[in-house]
């Protein structure tokens, strides 16, 4: 079984890509909510996360594999505490890659179609600093930008040339091809980013958008982050240095 260690649905994008992909895939896992206390939740974290951070997976299906084998020759099944807590997967793209291993359609099967996905997510995964820090997830709100700053810009045009590629030369709807893969996924959490934003996009784009906010396993997510009871000022504060929230979808605390 596959343990998914998140950080809150309204705030955490690295969350979400790959609990969107196991969840519309799916995919069995159990989920576990550890809400970020402030800006800085290493200490918490790792108790599960070698990194101090989220998302982390932990595949507890290996030991019970291990220790079948060993038993199976006659060995002790006997481990360490760190032994005995399964395989841990602590960063978003290494857990893509590492369920891919058990279900490949986590990337296109055309080889062209596949390494136009992996090439799409591995950018989104080191870049796209200004829309990162800029434009913070935050699902259940809605901004008036006070600005476009130029590096912003700069990645909206980037986000438009990579999409309008993608879907021209696959057909679509999804980045890929016809279904979604761990590009689409990686890229869920920017659109929230433009929904939430209000950012410019071109139409290519924004139907690109509107297809992946509509995914069952996106509209869940939502539902979630807006029921969401606690709020964290340093996360808070960051969209509010965006603009001016215009609509906020959670309840008052």
């Amino acid at each position: 079984m596959y343990h998914l260690y998140l950080g809150n649905k309204n705030y955490s994008s690295w969350s979400l890509r790959p609990w969107v992909l196991l969840t519309h895939l799916g995919v069995r896992f159990e989920e576990h909510l550890e809400h970020f206390e402030s800006d800085d939740n290493f200490d918490k974290f790792r108790a599960f996360s070698p990194s101090g951070t989220v998302p982390c997976l932990v595949d507890d299906l290996v030991d019970d594999l291990v220790d079948e084998n060993l038993a199976g020759e006659g060995l002790s099944t006997k481990r360490s505490a760190d032994q005995a807590n399964g395989q841990v997967v602590w960063d978003s793209l290494a857990i893509c890659e590492y369920v891919a291993e058990q279900y490949p359609e986590v990337w296109p099967e055309d080889r062209g179609a596949r390494a136009f996905a992996r090439c799409a997510a591995a950018e989104m995964h080191s870049s796209f600093s200004s829309i990162r820090n800029i434009c913070p997830m935050n699902c259940a709100i809605t901004v008036d930008m006070k600005e476009i700053p130029p590096g912003l810009t700069r990645d909206l045009s980037r986000l438009d040339e990579i999409w309008q590629e993608g879907l021209t030369r696959f057909g679509g709807p999804f980045l890929a091809g016809d279904r979604l893969s761990a590009a689409d996924a990686f890229f869920c959490p920017v659109a929230f980013r433009i929904e939430s934003y209000q950012l410019p996009v071109s139409a290519v784009s924004r139907s690109y958008v509107s297809h992946l906010l509509n995914l069952p396993a996106m509209k869940a997510w939502d539902a979630a982050a807006v029921a969401e009871s606690w709020r964290e000022e340093a996360h808070e504060k960051e969209a509010q240095d965006a603009g001016v929230i215009v609509a906020d979808r959670r309840r008052a605390v």
